[in-house]
């Protein structure tokens, strides 16, 4: 594994701008761990969350390096005033946005309520555009910007009990496959994060669980994926697998075409 050093210091005599990271989700898991992660290695972190009280915590453990923000993105104004509100902040500087912010659903489609399911699609679809949208002028703005989002590896084959949830994250992908080649132009690289269970709330306190936790288990953990967000908002790689697992469902995938339904099938018990 390449290790990637952190941001150099600044010559003597001299005050460096920080670089900055927008961070959705901060408030707890995946999101959390990534914001403090920055903040440890001398960025300026706006994190933003609609949980006032646990990002509030979070800027407490991360010091002055992290600046909290509260809002929805489950509109196009909430998050538009949300991201607007920390660039300002940050100088109008953006050197990486991080798209982790995300609602889960498991059980059998039939058994999720509807608002549930819109909930989900504003947040997990609509929520990523339109940060994209917003942070956009700021990170054009900035040489060598990154955007990374948060993806799945249910974003190689849709998983049952996780029918929407799967459908999200493969529209993930997607824009950012498509993204990566348009922006590449304006010298902003577009990733994605592919990991299976995660051990974090929404995952371990889910009320109803998906079959697949039985056979793949809940084993990467919220500080591994923030050292991969590292590498993905240093690096020029589109997509970014973490874990044996992720690795393998993206070969099958690949290798066994059509044959994929039915080990997915097998697999999540049906």
């Amino acid at each position: 594994m390449t290790r990637v050093a952190a941001q150099a210091p600044a010559p003597a005599g001299t005050t460096a701008t920080p670089r900055s990271i927008l961070v959705t989700g901060a408030a707890s898991g995946i999101g959390r761990a990534t914001a403090l992660l920055f903040a440890q290695r001398g960025w300026r972190v706006l994190a933003c969350d609609r949980d006032a009280d646990a990002l509030a915590e979070v800027a407490r453990a991360g010091g002055a390096a992290v600046l909290p923000f509260v809002g929805d993105l489950g509109t196009r104004a909430g998050a538009t005033a949300l991201v607007q509100r920390a660039i300002d902040a940050a100088g109008g500087r953006l050197d990486c946005l991080f798209n982790c912010a995300g609602l889960l659903a498991m059980g059998p489609h039939a058994s999720i309520a509807p608002q549930r399911i819109d909930e989900l699609i504003d947040v997990n679809v609509k929520g990523v555009v339109h940060c994209i949208d917003a942070a956009l002028p700021a990170l054009r703005a900035t040489p060598g910007a990154h955007i990374v989002t948060m993806c799945s590896t249910s974003a190689e084959y849709g998983v049952p009990d996780l029918a929407v949830y799967s459908a999200s994250k493969f529209f993930v992908r997607g824009l950012t496959e498509a993204l990566d080649i348009e922006f590449e132009p304006l010298g902003i690289q577009v990733s994605a994060v592919l990991v299976a269970y995660v051990q974090t709330p929404m995952v371990q306190q889910a009320a109803v669980k998906a079959r697949s936790i039985d056979i793949l288990g809940v084993k990467a953990t919220p500080d591994r994926v923030a050292h991969t967000v590292w590498r993905a908002a240093h690096g020029r790689r589109t997509l970014w697998r973490l874990g044996k697992e992720a690795v393998a469902m993206g070969l099958l995938a690949r290798l066994l075409g059509g044959w994929t339904r039915r080990l997915v099938r097998i697999g999540c018990g049906y």
